[in-house]
């Protein structure tokens, strides 16, 4: 399994950006799928956006148009830019990945092995 690390959470107000990071290291057999994950405070975890290799993109609903996922596959890092932040986008967030396709879905958690330990995001209104 590879160790993820995830970073650039923060505190910003509503209608500002924030742009998260997750590096992989551990395993020289590289993930081939990737997904940010977050989960608001008293709430279940959720999918944000997940990629693959190809570069194909899925995103909740709740984030189209405003997050932006993408992958450096030379530095094997996975990123996600969010803009116009709302407080409803606020909780932690964590990156995942597996090497396996996503058969149930790419925004369901079960379908990642391995997990970073979250970076906060809060936005204020």
């Amino acid at each position: 399994p590879q160790r993820l690390m995830e970073s650039g959470g923060g505190s910003v107000q509503a209608g500002e950006s924030l742009r998260l990071s997750c590096t992989a290291s551990g395993n020289t057999v590289r993930s081939k799928y990737w997904a940010w994950f977050r989960r608001p405070p008293g709430k279940e975890r959720e999918g944000v956006a997940a990629t693959d290799n190809a570069g194909i993109a899925t995103y909740a609903d709740s984030v189209k148009g405003r997050f932006t996922i993408s992958k450096d596959d030379a530095k094997n890092t996975l990123s996600l830019q969010m803009d116009s932040l709302k407080p409803e986008d606020t909780g932690m967030y964590y990156c995942a990945s597996d090497q396996t396709r996503p058969s149930g879905g790419a925004l369901e958690s079960y379908e990642y092995r391995d997990w970073g330990q979250g970076t906060q995001v809060t936005v204020s209104s």
